[in-house]
């Protein structure tokens, strides 16, 4: 597709008086097949050249009447557009071929040039079981993580642990208490959580238990060496128990940097406010006035001298600018907090930071069930553990009737399971609210992840019944490709790139999610009506490599989602 946008720039630019590279900015897809696979718009040349749009694309349409270029073999005018359309033999020849040349680095480009991204994704509470409404930051995270590393950028990857604050207090009074070693190193997270339950339970009897909690967290704060083991001791046993579930899902973190990482760089932070005279007192309180940015004040500092979590904010940003040289720095966190983030931005930017600006708050909506909230052992809190179970043993029942003579059942049953609960999330909008419903995320047939997987497996299984792993290339195969499901297809797969960048750009992996489906769907109507192995021996060769150019692209599109793309299933 950039090639075909390059010769059209070339074309153009001395028509319009313009660079070429200004022509491939205004460049744009179509709404519908007919009008042509490129649309160069003349509503900018208007004043220019004193004509109305239509009369300047009827002028363009006539100087080019009768030429065509390698990728384009016409231009005509529509309305206010100068239309192109591609040369079918040609295009497919590039684009197969770029596919077979790049195998799993197509779509992949150098554009971030080995520029650091740092990506604050997923983020759990210390001691607290690892939620579904964890979900949304971890997958969207991830796949941007995945994503801008296709671009050429060096992808950081940041768990901002919830590892501070009064609830250790609690916590180490709970496990004073209450508590018992060997039933903590059982299940530590759930053990952790019941006892978090019963201190609030407790407390409403006991009132005294807050003051002592209270003077834990002190000591913590303190550095006393008895507080800072039970944190220690409780921070290493859910991080062990956090890793299996990041394991299971395919994720890795460059850092577990959480608030507690920051606790020494909080003078600074105050020290930089004072000297930028950014703050002032407020009832004893040090604050930020934001109100002439029509922003709530911002609190640093209580009366009392403890730090917020925005002060812990703010040392974070500071810290990766200066340890990482960031060209972007992400922070995947829900709507809810979308203040919080303007405020830190903005005080940043009162700061005299001018990377301030290449900070950006990745908001997503709230997951919800169906069915309601899901049986757990953990209280009021949907376990990830239990959703992401549920959805293999789910995917396995569905394999068992689709394919009972399957031999990896079971592998089979996971990559389809946790990718049916990625892809639920992934392919809606990160901005809306979703509502999680299984039989729509597990349909075969419908818009999931199980859609794309399956019909990445079809191909492998056509490609094997054709007795090879994979089918040998011919410079000429793509001339035989002259039906409008193929030509249709080959268009689809040349859309990768530019979705990866979209994706991107946005920093929304539903865009990539969605192309996808679109792939999927292309080549199931591709696959009715164009059959490949009774296909004559010429035909059937190149109708194998425009299959496998399309199992390339899904199982491109769906690493970077992060989701397996199984060869049977």
């Amino acid at each position: 597709m950039q090639k075909l946008r390059e010769e059209i720039g070339k074309v153009l630019a001395p028509l319009v008086e313009m660079e070429a590279s200004q022509v491939l900015e205004l460049l744009e897809v179509p709404p519908e097949p007919e009008y042509g696979d490129l649309a160069f718009p003349c509503f900018t040349l208007a004043k220019k050249m004193k004509k109305s749009p239509p009369a300047i694309a009827k002028e363009l349409g006539d100087k080019l009447s009768g030429q065509k270029g390698r990728l384009w073999e016409k231009a005509e005018p529509r309305g206010p557009y100068l239309n192109f359309y591609i040369a079918p033999k040609n295009y497919s020849f590039e684009v197969l071929k770029k596919v077979w040349e790049e195998e799993e680095q197509f779509g992949h480009t150098n554009i971030g040039n080995g520029q650091n991204v740092t990506i604050d994704y997923s983020s759990p509470n210390i001691a607290k079981p690892f939620g579904v409404g964890h979900i949304r930051s971890t997958v969207i995270g991830h796949s941007l993580y995945l994503i801008y590393r296709a671009l050429g950028y060096s992808s950081i990857g940041i768990n901002h642990l919830g590892d501070w604050g009064t609830q250790f207090g609690k916590l180490i009074v709970a496990f004073k208490h209450w508590g018992e070693e060997g039933k903590l190193k059982e299940d530590p997270v759930d053990y952790l959580y019941r006892l978090y339950v019963q201190f609030h339970q407790e407390v409403e009897e006991n009132p005294d238990l807050d003051d002592e909690a209270r003077s834990w967290f002190k000591r913590l704060e303190s550095g006393d060496q008895e507080a800072v083991s039970y944190w220690e001791h409780f921070r290493k046993l859910s991080l062990e128990a956090y890793a299996s579930i990041y394991s299971r899902l395919g994720i890795e973190f460059e850092y577990y940097h959480g608030e507690s990482h920051y606790n020494q760089m909080l003078d600074r932070v105050i020290n930089l406010v004072q000297e930028q005279g950014i703050a002032k007192e407020s009832e004893g309180a040090l604050i930020v006035d934001l109100e002439q940015y029509d922003l709530p004040p911002v609190m640093l500092r209580k009366k009392d001298g403890a730090t917020l979590y925005i002060t812990r904010d703010l040392a974070a940003a500071i810290y990766r600018k200066e340890t990482f040289d960031f060209a972007r720095s992400l922070y995947v966190v829900g709507a809810e907090q979308t203040l919080h983030f303007q405020q830190l931005f903005k005080v940043l930017e009162l700061l005299g930071f001018e990377w301030a600006s290449n900070c950006v708050h990745v908001p997503f909506g709230m997951i919800r069930f169906k069915e309601g909230r899901m049986s757990t052992r953990a209280g009021k809190i949907i376990l990830l553990e239990e959703v992401l179970d549920r959805a293999v043993e789910m995917a396995r029942e569905i394999i068992e009737e689709k394919n009972p003579d399957l031999e990896n059942k079971d592998s089979a049953a996971e990559a389809v399971g946790l990718g049916a609960v990625r892809f639920g999330d992934l392919s809606n909008d990160r901005v809306k609210n979703i509502e999680f419903d299984w039989e729509k995320v597990l349909d075969f047939s419908g818009e999931t992840a199980a859609y794309i997987q399956y019909a990445h497996a079809r191909i492998c299984s056509i490609i094997r019944k054709a007795g090879s792993d994979l089918p040998a290339w011919d410079d000429n195969a793509a001339s035989l490709l002259e039906k409008e499901e193929e030509i249709t297809l080959v268009k689809t797969l040349a859309q990768l790139p530019e979705k990866i960048f979209d994706s991107a750009e946005s920093y929304k992996p539903s865009i990539l999610a969605r192309y996808l489906i679109d792939v999927a769907r292309e080549f199931n109507r591709f696959y009715h009506n164009c059959p490949v192995l009774s296909s004559e021996p010429g035909v059937q060769q190149a109708r194998l490599l425009l299959i496998n150019a399309t199992r390339q692209v899904l199982a491109n599109g769906l690493g970077l989602l992060g989701i397996v793309a199984p060869e049977e299933m």
